[in-house]
């Protein structure tokens, strides 16, 4: 249900049921947890692209034909799959790119939404059809809080309704919209951009961004000088400066 791939420093992971819209399914949201986890470890994995099979979605969200309410408390610990994925994809220290090639929904949307990048097929659509159901879109509230402001989020949520790609970058949601013929060549294009730096920066920048969400100022302002002078001591910070002073291009180590 979710193939994990690699090439030159890119990890490509896949839900891979176009047939049925790629739907995160328990077992799908194990297998996007897993593969997250195999990136992070995988040091020759330096950015993480997540997309879905097919031309016409990234993932329909909820498998409600797969028994999503059958037994409520029995697949509760199932549940939980997607709050770990949102975890690892904050904790995996290398950029994720979210690759929408088609409609994203439900927690197929919070997925997207979870990317530190959000690329899109002008194609695409968003939306939390949740109420749609009887249901609430409860755990990508969470990622969706700091990015929407807060009556937009609320009359998405309360109504259901779906909006394109373009809506999405006005909301914060997406990071930029192409024509769908050209997103591939989009993400290549970030990936590239990325893969051509310092891969210590990038992990302790990203931590960093992350950790002070929820911190007042002073809080955030200690945290950060504590990690400024950490990104200093880097061999990559070293090799970039003296790249610069040479003016070479920089041979990263990540270290």
């Amino acid at each position: 249900m979710v193939l994990y791939e690699k090439l030159d420093g890119r990890a490509t992971v896949t839900i891979n049921e176009p047939d049925r819209h790629n739907p995160m399914s328990a077992a799908t949201m194990e297998g996007l947890l897993d593969a997250m986890r195999r990136a992070t470890h995988d040091d020759d994995a330096r950015v993480v692209v997540v997309t879905g099979a097919g031309e016409k979605t990234f993932s329909a969200g909820g498998d409600l034909a797969g028994g999503f309410v059958d037994s409520a408390l029995g697949g509760h610990e199932g549940r939980g799959a997607l709050a770990a994925l949102f975890r690892q994809m904050r904790r995996c220290g290398k950029p994720t790119i979210a690759r929408v090639n088609g409609h994203a929904l439900g927690g197929g949307f919070g997925l997207a939404a979870a990317c530190d990048i959000t690329i899109a097929s002008d194609r695409a659509t968003f939306g939390t059809p949740e109420i749609n159901v009887g249901l609430w879109p409860m755990m990508i509230s969470a990622v969706l809080k700091p990015l929407v402001p807060r009556k937009a989020l609320l009359d998405m949520m309360l109504t259901g309704r779906r909006f394109t790609a373009d809506e999405a970058v006005q909301l914060g949601i997406a990071t930029r919209v192409v024509p769908h013929d050209e997103l591939d060549a989009e993400v290549d294009k970030v990936v590239d951009a990325l893969l051509a730096l310092s891969p210590a920066a990038l992990a302790l920048g990203k931590e960093s961004f992350y950790a002070i969400e929820d911190m007042g100022l002073d809080a955030a302002l200690d945290h950060l000088h504590i990690g400024l002078t950490a990104i200093s001591t880097t061999e990559d910070a070293s090799e970039g400066v003296q790249a610069f002073v040479e003016k070479r291009s920089p041979e990263w180590r990540g270290r």
